[in-house]
């Protein structure tokens, strides 16, 4: 399974990027898949994710700002980041892992998943 990740960028505070996630290789459609971001000295942080089921959840600092959406026809996963904040800025990355779990299991787990996407950088300037 190969992830390319796009659509990062430097934007200034309350603005929107949309990442897109291009999924390629041997994938199902009922992969659990997400986001993870990495800022600079911090660990890996579950954004977003869509569980196996269809579910989806988000970290509570995103809540309210961010979407998760995929496309199985078009193996597109997106993230729709509104109203940024100095705080969001990070390397984000796509991930993706054949695991069947919920959205609750699966962002509890996102940075163990087993496919990942070289990253995209989002810079939110104040």
């Amino acid at each position: 399974v190969q992830l390319v990740e796009s659509g990062g960028g430097s934007v200034q505070a309350g603005g929107s990027l949309r990442l897109s996630c291009a999924v390629s290789g041997y994938y199902y459609s009922t992969y659990c898949m997400g986001w993870v971001r990495q800022a600079p000295g911090k660990e890996r942080e579950g954004v977003a994710v869509i569980g196996s089921d269809g579910s989806v959840r988000y970290a509570d600092s995103v809540k309210g700002r961010f979407t998760i959406s995929k496309d199985n026809a078009k193996n597109t996963l997106w993230l729709q980041m509104n109203s940024l904040k100095p705080e969001d800025t990070a390397m984000y990355y796509c991930a993706a892992n054949p695991s069947p779990m919920t959205a609750v299991q699966a962002l509890a787990v996102i940075p163990g998943f087993r496919y990942w996407g070289q990253g995209t950088q989002v810079t939110v300037s104040s």
